[in-house]
């Protein structure tokens, strides 16, 4: 993990545009990666108090402090079976997603020497 990250956590965007004196500093592609992960939310100043749209939960290897510290929530991977996720309403389960998420479907990668797998999980 950035160690920027690792100070700042993982925040919605009005958590760093209402303490701007405090953030203003840091690399803004440390805070923009901070709230794309987090997304919308509201922050109150006098409260201190963020309001998220989304809860992050990272199952994961990654220890349970470490997910917490920077504002995730932690699941033990081995306590999921995608078995019970893949016939609920809503829900798609990709067997293995993170080996083809960010495969292209040309199969070419600009500057990079090939040749490259590519897996489609969608109609081309």
């Amino acid at each position: 993990m950035h160690h920027e990250i690792g100070e700042i956590g993982y925040h919605c965007r009005d958590y760093f545009v209402k303490q701007w004196d405090r953030f203003s500093g840091l690399p803004w592609g440390v805070l923009a990666h901070s709230t794309h992960l987090r997304g919308l939310g509201s922050y109150d100043p006098a409260a201190g108090v963020e309001a998220d749209r989304v809860r992050v939960t990272l199952a994961t290897g990654i220890p349970r402090r470490v997910c917490e510290s920077v504002n995730l929530g932690y699941r033990d991977p081995d306590t999921i079976d995608p078995a019970e996720w893949a016939g609920r309403e809503g829900v798609t389960v990709i067997p293995d997603a993170g080996e083809v998420l960010y495969r292209l479907r040309s199969g070419r990668i600009d500057g990079a020497d090939g040749p490259f797998t590519v897996t489609s999980a969608w109609p081309a």
